[in-house]
């Protein structure tokens, strides 16, 4: 009996073989249909199911409501890009019509450490120009001996924080009434009432320190140009929320804004002396 060898090449002896295959083609859809998925086709399970919750809140874009008296509600008023700031401080000093503060600089994403360091600068900056001021006036004479006046920053603090506070927290509480009554009204946060009103002061702050040099008109005129830009801000900011209202709260809402903001600006240049 002879041996085979198993690696020596065989001819076909079955020809009907070969004819029953020669009409079967295969196609390129059929080789992709049958081709194995990857891993990346399996969707794994998810092991952890507390942090469910957390993936589906990072997903649909919404954080957590916290509580107004916890110290996270606060803190996300301090979480602002440094070019926003910049933004919205040139956005209160030039006031442009038909363009609201508040819509188009706050974006409903108001902030607190703008308009905390604005009224903080704004109180050192009345106490040191008021200082240097009375001691250049009085420089000179011989009897004069200067002592600083720290009662400034109190006084000044007092008032600033005052101002940017309670000021805020009347118009809004008016507004928020108002607006149960007429509908059509356009409704601020109080944080948006807060944040309008501590940007509107960013414009004292340089015409406060050119109070340092001995010249009373210039006083004068830096004040007044101050006060001109920072209430028509605020009454442009505001005039959206009392347009539809009865034409006697109209007048009232806006002279008192004016006022309260003449009122400030005349404290704040009796501090100079």
């Amino acid at each position: 009996m002879a041996s085979t060898d198993p690696f020596q090449f065989r001819e076909f002896e079955d020809e009907n073989l070969l004819e029953s295959h020669r009409d079967v083609t295969i196609s390129i859809e059929d080789v992709k249909a049958e081709k194995p998925k990857s891993s990346a086709d399996f969707t794994p399970a998810d092991d952890d199911p507390l942090s469910s919750d957390d993936k589906t809140e990072l997903l649909s874009g919404q954080k957590k409501s916290t509580p107004f008296w916890t110290f996270e509600y606060y803190q996300n008023f301090f979480d602002i890009e440094t070019h926003h700031v910049k933004e919205r401080i040139i956005g209160s000093m030039v006031p442009w019509p038909r363009k609201n503060f508040i819509r188009v600089y706050l974006r409903q994403n108001p902030d607190l450490y703008g308009p905390f360091w604005i009224c903080t600068t704004l109180v050192f900056a009345i106490a040191i120009s008021g200082n240097i001021s009375k001691f250049l006036v009085n420089l000179g004479k011989p009897n004069y001996l200067y002592t600083p006046e720290f009662r400034k920053v109190t006084i000044a603090a007092t008032a600033i924080f005052t101002y940017a506070w309670l000021v805020p927290l009347a118009l809004w509480g008016f507004l928020f009434w108002r607006n149960n009554k007429v509908m059509s009204l356009v409704s601020y946060s109080f944080m948006e009432t807060v944040c309008a009103y501590g940007y509107s002061l960013a414009i004292y702050i340089p015409a406060v320190v050119l109070w340092i040099l001995p010249y009373e008109w210039l006083r004068w005129c830096s004040i007044v140009v101050a006060l001109c830009l920072s209430g028509s801000v605020l009454v442009m900011t505001f005039w959206p929320a009392v347009r539809d209202d009865h034409p006697k709260i109209i007048i009232a809402v806006l002279s008192a804004i004016v006022v309260l903001n003449v009122l400030l600006a005349v404290g704040c240049k009796t501090q100079q002396g």
